[in-house]
């Protein structure tokens, strides 16, 4: 039971990310009134506990290097703080990045147990979110310039055309949840794992491990934000940012899905580094930021005149501002947790003995040497 309340805060987070990223799956679809918002939070909802559930491991593990969170409490507060600043973000109607609010709030726990933030994994995130706008604006306007070379060379009638777009959207918004599961369930559940330790399901033909089961339960909370509170931010990025046609609206969604696919795909990952190349990191991608990279490389395709820039400038302040926010929030909730509910919320004591365990010589540096009557008669006998 205590386990149960102190997950409601990677609950309330998955919740938020369903509410504010729906609109990067479906929001220019819903935008251009090809697809109705039930039939895409169904489908949404659907696949995101999918992808959650079949493919989440890969970069779950990216966020456990940056802060191993190593107690339910610390867990509880980092989760809590993340989402509410993506909650209240949500309600200034921004798309927000749930990817940073939990990589500042992972941050602000290495601030206060005075944990060193692996600056590696940082650069390797931070890199994700620069390169994730321009990969999402780079494969959308490669798409769209397939997509024109198509329509020219076959004439479709105008419902044909009208209902290939609907199910084209319906099949690449699926896609997209699954992506958005399967990159994104780390931000809502990641700093779980470490804390909380479920008994594997064995059904004989198929054993769910303890991370399956939690990635399973964040994928339902991400699927009831999507139905209950994602309107808001699917009217800012369908309608208000540019206007879409439902070409368009297709080749966003796409290009999206494709880029999260990318950063989670372990198989891709290796089949990559199989043949001598670099693996690709999977890394939690913001998949506001790689939905808005494309809409914004479309309208640069097209000249650029139809970005409202005014919107655009709020939304890269919302960017600026949630892991700066998430961080500052973290911190001092972490405090209010460990002196006024005299929770446990971690310490360098864990990571100090797993580098001591790792680093050679460490033994007779950093641990007190006991000896043993026995052994150190051994060791005389040996050097007789």
């Amino acid at each position: 039971m205590i386990t149960l309340l102190f997950l409601t805060s990677g609950l309330f987070l998955g919740w938020s990310l369903g509410a504010n990223d729906a609109a990067n799956i479906f929001g220019t679809a819903i935008g251009t009134r090809m697809v109705r918002f039930r039939l895409a939070a169904i489908i949404a909802g659907i696949f995101v506990i999918i992808g959650a559930v079949a493919q989440g491991a890969g970069a779950n593990e990216t966020l456990g290097d940056l802060g191993s969170v190593s107690t339910l409490g610390a867990a509880f507060t980092v989760a809590l703080a993340a989402a509410l600043t993506v909650f209240w973000m949500t309600r200034l109607s921004l798309p927000v990045s749930t990817s940073q609010a939990i990589v500042g709030s992972i941050i602000g726990w290495n601030f206060y147990t005075n944990n060193p933030t692996d600056l590696g994994v940082l650069t390797k995130i931070v890199a994700t979110w620069i390169s994730g706008p321009i990969l999402g604006g780079i494969f959308a306007v490669l798409l769209f310039m397939l997509l024109q070379l198509a329509t020219r060379k076959v004439s479709l009638h105008l419902i044909y055309k009208d209902v290939i777009t609907r199910v084209g959207l319906v099949i690449v918004g699926a896609f997209g949840a699954y992506s958005l599961g399967a990159n994104n369930i780390a931000n809502v559940m990641g700093v779980f794992t470490h804390s909380i330790q479920l008994t594997p399901l064995d059904f004989d033909w198929l054993v769910i491990g303890s991370k399956q089961q939690l990635f399973f339960i964040g994928g339902i909370a991400i699927a009831i934000g999507i139905a209950t509170y994602s309107k808001h931010v699917i009217n800012t990025v369908g309608r208000s940012l540019m206007p879409l046609t439902p070409e368009a609206a297709l080749i966003i969604v796409l290009a999206q899905s494709l880029v999260l696919f990318i950063f989670s795909s372990q198989t891709l990952s290796s089949a990559i580094a199989s043949i001598g190349l670099p693996p690709i990191p999977l890394v939690p991608v913001s998949s506001s930021q790689v939905v808005i990279g494309a809409i914004i490389g479309i309208g640069l395709y097209k000249g650029g005149r139809e970005i409202k820039l005014n919107i655009l400038g709020s939304i890269s302040l919302g960017w600026i501002a949630t892991p700066i926010a998430a961080g500052i929030l973290s911190f001092f909730m972490l405090f209010f947790m460990n002196n006024v509910f005299k929770q446990e919320v971690g310490s360098t004591e864990i990571k100090r003995i797993l580098q001591t365990e790792t680093e050679p010589g460490s033994l007779q540096k950093n641990r007190p040497i006991t000896y043993h009557p026995d052994s150190l008669q051994n060791d005389s006998l040996a050097n007789l």
